[in-house]
């Protein structure tokens, strides 16, 4: 496959990943051990995309009161439910994202708990919080936190006695890594097949709902815009018949991002409507990719690693049908903004 070490993944994901299993439970012990009212998944860009999911799980799983914020916002809004007794959770795969650093010390100033898990040592974020997790390699490094952020927040449930399923989840999650690779696998001649023929369409619609949300608007936002230049709208199912619906014509390309929770029918609707006027249908639906030892009512939360891993197959074939470099940026990290 294009710019895929299949060792590699495996080592970084499920040998280096799953090692984290002991660290994490004992950060996650000791915080409810000490107490805590809250807890807020703080981010920018990309990250505060990968917390969305797990607010969702949260949300409608377990009693826990649950924030995702915006980091830049956050700081700003005078958030009446942050509290010295709040646990706020980071992300950052290069651990110098301005704006996670600075919520982070804000965090940590006013005397919350404060836990990161960032892929490079040694940088900003890591010096700031009280727990860190540090992977050690910017490759394959979403996918590592979402397996990581698997772990942290069904500890959270389970020590609140919410989540008796714990180990077996546990035991699952560690069957994962291959789960994504056959994926990854399977998808890998549609994901080419779809950068081809979208190679110079300069507008798509990308829908989604529930726990693959966050991917939806990580994926529009950071990679078909930021790393690719394309103009993309991100769009929950939920909202689609408010506005958006209007413009679907015979020629746009819509994208769904099916999942496997309690919102799938919403996405049912969109597809039903979109396969009616558009002929440019793209519909990525995990419900299609085997996950085995996986039980049927795990697979919705799992579902977020999956759909993230076959997405980025179509981003590296993207890079390679329009010659521009997932690297390549005009102003991000470039210009004083």
């Amino acid at each position: 496959m294009l710019k895929f070490d299949e060792e590699l993944f495996l080592k970084l994901v499920e040998k280096e990943g799953l090692a984290f299993k002991g660290q994490i439970e004992e950060i996650v012990d000791s915080i409810c051990q000490k107490g805590y009212s809250n807890i807020f998944l703080i981010g920018a860009g990309g990250t505060i995309a990968m917390m969305y999911p797990y607010e969702y799980i949260l949300k409608s799983n377990s009693t826990i009161d649950v924030h995702a914020e915006i980091a830049a916002e956050f700081m700003v809004m005078n958030h009446r439910h942050f509290s010295k007794n709040s646990v706020c959770i980071f992300t950052s795969v290069s651990g110098t994202t301005q704006e996670t650093v600075a919520a982070a010390e804000f965090c940590k100033e006013r005397g919350a708990t404060t836990l990161a898990l960032v892929a490079e040592p040694n940088t900003p974020l890591t010096e700031v919080v009280d727990y860190c997790i540090t992977t050690g390699s910017e490759k394959h490094s979403f996918d590592t936190f979402f397996m990581l952020l698997y772990m942290v927040i069904f500890r959270f449930m389970h020590n609140k006695n919410e989540f008796p399923q714990y180990e077996q989840f546990i035991r699952e999650v560690s069957l994962l890594p291959q789960a994504i690779l056959n994926a990854v696998k399977a998808f890998d001649k549609k994901a080419e097949e779809f950068a081809i023929r979208h190679k110079d369409t300069d507008y798509h619609m990308m829908v989604g709902s529930g726990n693959l949300w966050g991917n939806t608007y990580s994926y529009a936002m950071c990679i078909l815009e930021e790393m690719q230049w394309i103009h993309a709208k991100s769009i929950h199912a939920a909202e689609f018949f408010h506005g958006t619906l209007e413009l679907v014509l015979e020629d746009t390309s819509v994208i769904l991002l099916k999942g496997e929770d309690e919102t799938r029918p919403l996405m049912d609707r969109v597809e039903r409507f979109a396969e009616k006027i558009t002929s440019q249908l793209t519909v990525i639906d995990t419900k299609n990719f085997e996950m085995p030892g996986i039980s049927e009512e795990f697979r919705k939360h799992f579902s977020v690693s999956i759909n993230w891993a076959v997405l980025s197959r179509i981003s590296v074939y993207l890079e390679r049908e329009r010659n521009h470099p997932l690297e390549l940026r005009r102003y991000y990290r470039k210009v004083e903004y």
